[in-house]
């Protein structure tokens, strides 16, 4: 994974990597603020799931990609948080000169989840959007964090 992109005023994709979907979102230019974009549906074929990420890096112009690391309660690597790191090393493969960087997700769906629940979102309406928000929250935390590499 690279540090390529790393300037503040440029934007940064998020991915929550679930076993059914793939929340992203979007930070703003100048790196304060992060918004839900959109989910891609995994498919049976992990290339294919890549090239969508691709098309989406491609598209919001994103010269970061932060990937979520779902890390144990305890900071440890579980299965998860070891598939997470293959995938974003594969996903770094791909985007070729796109950094991609792993930042701990611990507790960004929950987070997400109460966030809907507090704005009236409920049921089928939060699940539609509950991957890209918890992405928002993942990628809100990495960009206050001061957008660190590792």
């Amino acid at each position: 994974m690279t540090d390529a992109g790393r300037r503040s005023g440029d934007k940064a994709l998020a991915i929550d990597l679930g076993s059914r979907r793939i929340g992203l979102a979007v930070s703003d230019r100048a790196g304060s603020m992060a918004f839900p974009h959109s989910v891609i549906e995994r498919s049976n074929d992990p290339a294919a799931d890549r090239a969508a990420i691709a098309a989406a890096v491609q598209e919001t112009g994103a010269t970061t990609v932060v990937v979520g690391l779902p890390l144990s309660l305890d900071g440890t690597d579980g299965p998860a948080a070891r598939a997470a790191r293959a995938q974003a090393g594969e996903l770094a493969d791909a985007l070729g000169g796109t950094s991609v960087v792993l930042f701990d997700e611990r507790l960004t769906t929950v987070s997400a989840q109460a966030a809907l629940v507090a704005a009236g979102r409920k049921g089928r309406r939060q699940r539609a959007v509950v991957d890209s928000a918890a992405a928002a929250v993942l990628l809100q935390s990495w960009l206050d964090a001061g957008r660190p590499v590792g």
